[in-house]
């Protein structure tokens, strides 16, 4: 009698917890995301299974699988957590990645972790599509910004760049055939790589460098604090437009743990010495290394990341002293691109003599950032670089 008690209790057991399942079909995931703690209810229908093959099919009825079930919630919460926070596209796509992960990890499989990447960019209004190619899945989205180092195709007119390249780094992606992209009927925005605000951090993620140069027989000291996630944030991040590059902002600790001392640094000087001081800083305060030597390809650092990075050359340098002139000063200025070097030149309150660069009837004084054969004074061109023809890739212009 005993036995078959207990066995009876068993099968009551094995109902009940099956009864409770099958009511509470849904969990929650959350992650830390930057300062916050990201929270978000996944539905059980729209867990896809994993591919036995990689195949269109598999594609189209795991979609139809997940936009018939309850995904609407996690969607809203992901497009709320955008809107109040201000992210860039780029930003709000780290999210979506670690979204993404949390649902399907992409160590356990690469394909269904891409797809759920596609399908939440899709429906957050993005213009996201798939395709396959020799048995890989392939991620796009509709970009119409001057993006260079990554893989794209055109279709009816309208230019994808690959989101998952670097998960392919010996394909030939480029010969992907656009018109077998699988893409979503309300996906029609494009896409923007721009970053015009750095999230905030937790303060405690902050570490501190420091750096230190000579100007004018005396040594400056800073102590800049610095977060590891802003290389992360750019790990992947591709070659944009000078103007998106030059414009990438610092955060929040680093900003206060640096402009407030240059400008406390410069505050008695004249604007020529004033400009000269960065300009050196900028030059002097940082190991050059190229982008073959220190990266096997070309990449560009944002100015937060040439602050940490043990090595920078004329792109990040130039990048980051229009950062320092812009917040500190705010005066006109132009880059000037040559076949293998960038420098900037200054629109001074008074003109300063040397080789002066005149564009569109305005006059502009050289300021080279990155350490030359000569000691370079303000208005002064390498002399390597003066047949060389050069183009004005940004104009800046301040807006009062």
């Amino acid at each position: 009698m005993g036995r078959l008690l207990k066995i009876f209790g068993t099968v009551i057991l094995l109902l009940t917890t099956q009864l409770v399942y099958s009511q509470g079909n849904s969990y929650n995931i959350s992650f830390e995301f930057y300062n916050d703690t990201f929270n978000i209810e996944v539905d059980s229908s729209i867990i896809v299974n994993t591919p036995t093959e990689l195949s269109e099919q598999y594609i189209k009825s795991s979609y139809n699988k997940i936009n018939a079930g309850k995904y609407l919630s996690i969607i809203k919460t992901l497009t709320a957590y955008k809107e109040k926070n201000q992210l860039n596209d780029w930003l709000y796509y780290q999210l979506i990645r670690k979204t993404a992960q949390q649902i399907s990890p992409k160590k356990e499989n690469y394909e269904r972790y891409t797809f759920y990447k596609w399908f939440l960019l899709g429906k957050s209004g993005y213009d996201a599509r798939l395709t396959i190619a020799d048995n890989r899945i392939i991620f796009y989205v509709f970009n119409d910004e001057d993006i260079s180092d990554i893989p794209f195709i055109m279709f009816k007119n309208k230019k994808y760049m690959c989101l998952n390249h670097h998960d392919y780094a010996y394909a030939d992606l480029n010969k992907v055939p656009p018109h077998d992209m699988i893409s979503m009927p309300e996906a029609k925005e494009a896409f923007s790589y721009k970053v015009t605000r750095m999230p905030d951090f937790k303060p405690e993620d902050y570490y501190e460098k420091q750096i230190q140069f000579s100007y004018k027989h005396k040594t400056y000291h800073f102590n800049i604090k610095l977060n590891p996630d802003v290389e992360t944030i750019f790990a992947n991040y591709p070659v944009v437009d000078f103007e998106s590059y030059f414009n990438i902002p610092l955060s929040k600790e680093t900003y206060g743990s640096l402009i407030p001392l240059l400008k406390k640094n410069v505050s008695g000087m004249k604007q020529k010495k004033g400009i000269d001081y960065l300009m050196r800083f900028t030059r002097y305060a940082f190991l050059y290394e190229n982008d073959e030597d220190n990266f096997g390809k070309e990449k560009r650092l944002s100015p937060e990341e040439t602050l940490f990075s043990k090595y920078s050359d004329c792109d990040d340098r130039a990048a980051l002293f229009f950062y320092l002139v812009k917040e500190i000063y705010n005066v006109p200025m132009i880059a000037l691109l040559y076949p293998t070097h960038i420098t900037m030149a200054v629109q001074f309150d008074t003109p300063v003599g040397g080789d002066p660069i005149v564009y569109k009837g305005k006059t502009y004084s050289i300021c080279e950032p990155t350490p030359q054969k000569e000691d370079l004074g303000i208005g002064k061109m390498s002399a390597d670089l003066k047949k060389i023809p050069y183009q004005v890739v940004y104009a800046y212009e301040p807006k009062h």
